[in-house]
């Protein structure tokens, strides 16, 4: 970026006076010509009677009719090549021939908005070459009307990014508060680096650190800041896009660092406020759908809707309410813990990530998060189960030093059962609770457990489990083998040899030998219902106990 009215261009006169969307038809390559002066031709005049100075932009205006041009709009190109003329603006759409015509000779031609005011363009021309402070600050006014506009005619995110992307011609990317991109634009000469720069921008510690802690963001002095990439010659402007004192995400402008200049820096500083402004109205669109989803949902967990009704607000919701569905709920566990809303927003991160159909729903007095997933019919505990798991995963990455317990119901093949469902989950994640575990715990296995805690003798359930699976263990720890897990898969697939060689990934061969050791270790028959029995319970002790 240059200081001094001489080394101004044709691509800053572009940037900083002409009327925003100017769009450059031809010489796109030459926008890097000296600028010297600007000058209005009028086609109703002949050419002989102007002259020009080397480096002038030539602003064309539009005739008054076609009959009165003189002059046709290829000649005047021409007549601005021999003058030496930096570039060419027309006040209307340039023809094909005067486009080739460009090309052939390497004039830049510039075509400006429809309405457009010529003499007003050549004063802002005039006043960049002699007051560029005093043009910038217009400038920016201009481009802060533009883009709020925009999100005042709920254009949207997307149309936002592309107006800066036209503003700069550079690349825009827009951010949330966890970093996931919502809306880009990406100029062709970066898509070959592309994933390395979206990568990048994705690690919250490569953000400058003022702008890490989004609770104090609103606080830096400076609200853009230029950031090298690791992409060699690629840089950044990056601003915090901050509502209510708080950051909701950023706002990058990307493209060659020799080439981010005023006008960039402004689109970053005021399209981070116009995005603001658009967050903030999504937020508050997205808030007032969560309510009506809530009382909709308590409605449905009380037996007040139908299944005709419960299939049209599905549909509001974009949610399809025929799917089978299963309940899973979560609490937080122990005293200090995050909020239930940062609970929301983690469970929220991973139903997105997975791609899950799925109805998250904050239960304030409750004190609990209840998600009702669209899981798989023909798998549904399986498919459940592995989303359950993924929310505490999440849960320890983010939040280590707290835990949350889970609690799975029955699936749910119609509204009507979506009340048994919910109720189920509950008494699963009460169980969870009082185990101290944050291993999700599904329904169907809360029977055994709840017997067993029913056992106050803690010393005789250790005593069962060692005396039913002792020898196992010791030879396990001894030779390094795998016999309880064997035993743990096959009692999960329901004694199916197929399907347990399949799960622990062995051949069938290698499965048999392995259930042959455990009869020949245990000194036990298998094929006898009371040894398989008690088998199975002290497996779901021993877990119990290792849970507890």
């Amino acid at each position: 970026m240059s200081e001094s009215p001489q080394s101004l261009t044709v691509e800053d006169i572009r940037k900083l006076a002409l009327p925003l969307g100017t769009r450059v038809v031809a010489g796109d390559g030459l926008l890097n010509r000296a600028v010297s002066w600007a000058t209005v031709f009028y086609p109703e005049t002949h050419i002989a009677a102007k002259t020009l100075q080397k480096g002038e932009v030539v602003l064309v205006a539009q005739p008054e009719t076609d009959s009165s041009r003189i002059t046709p709009d290829v000649d005047v190109l021409r007549w601005a090549s021999d003058m030496h003329a930096s570039g060419v603006v027309l006040s209307e759409n340039a023809s094909p021939a005067l486009i080739a015509e460009a090309n052939a000779i390497g004039m830049p031609v510039m075509v400006i908005p429809a309405g457009s005011r010529i003499r007003m363009v050549e004063k802002a021309v005039v006043s960049l070459l002699v007051d560029r402070k005093g043009q910038i600050e217009r400038r920016a006014t201009q481009i802060y009307r533009q883009l709020t506009q925009i999100s005042s005619r709920n254009e949207g995110m997307a149309e936002l990014v592309s107006a800066m992307a036209r503003l700069t011609n550079k690349a825009v990317v827009v951010q949330d508060k966890r970093l996931r991109i919502i809306e880009s634009s990406v100029q062709p000469q970066f898509i070959g680096n592309w994933d390395d720069v979206e990568q990048f921008l994705r690690n919250v510690y490569n953000l400058p650190v003022d702008m890490q802690d989004r609770q104090r963001v609103a606080e830096i002095d400076n609200p853009v800041l230029l950031q090298s990439l690791p992409t060699p010659g690629l840089a950044r402007f990056v601003s915090p896009i901050i509502t209510k004192n708080i950051g909701r995400g950023y706002l990058s402008i990307i493209g060659r660092d020799t080439e981010l200049d005023d006008v960039d820096l402004l689109v970053a500083e005021h399209g981070a406020a116009a995005c603001a402004l658009e967050m903030a109205k999504a937020k508050a669109i997205s808030d007032t759908e969560k309510r009506l989803r809530g009382t909709f949902l308590d409605r449905l967990l009380i037996g007040d809707v139908s299944q005709q009704e419960a299939i049209r607000q599905g549909e509001r919701f974009e949610h399809d309410m025929t799917q089978t569905h299963l309940a899973i709920v979560l609490a937080w566990q122990g005293e200090k813990t995050p909020s239930n809303r940062r609970l929301e927003t983690l469970v929220n991160g991973v139903v997105a990530s997975h791609h899950a159909s799925a109805l998250v729903w904050q239960r304030e007095r409750e004190n609990e998060l209840l998600v009702f997933h669209a899981t798989d019919p023909k798998d549904s505990i399986e498919s459940s189960m592995k989303l359950a798991k993924s929310f505490t995963q999440e849960v320890q990455r983010q939040y280590p030093s707290s835990r949350v317990a889970v609690g799975l119901g029955q699936a749910a093949r119609d509204i009507t059962a979506w009340r048994n469902s919910y109720r189920d989950a509950v008494q699963a994640l009460e169980l969870a609770a009082r185990l101290h575990t944050d291993t999700p715990l599904y329904i169907g296995d809360l029977g055994v457990y709840q017997l067993i805690l029913s056992l106050s003798d803690r010393e005789k359930l250790i005593a069962f489990c060692q005396r039913t699976l002792g020898t196992l263990e010791e030879y396990d720890h001894r030779q390094n083998a795998d016999l309880i897990k064997t035993l743990e898969a096959f009692f999960a697939c329901h004694g199916n040899l197929s399907q347990t060689a399949e799960t622990l990934i062995v051949h069938r061969n290698t499965l048999l030998y392995r259930m042959n050791r455990i009869n020949e270790i245990a000194q036990i028959d298998l094929e006898r219902p009371e040894i398989r029995l008690a088998l199975h319970l002290a497996l779901t002790i021993r877990r119990l106990l290792a849970m507890n």
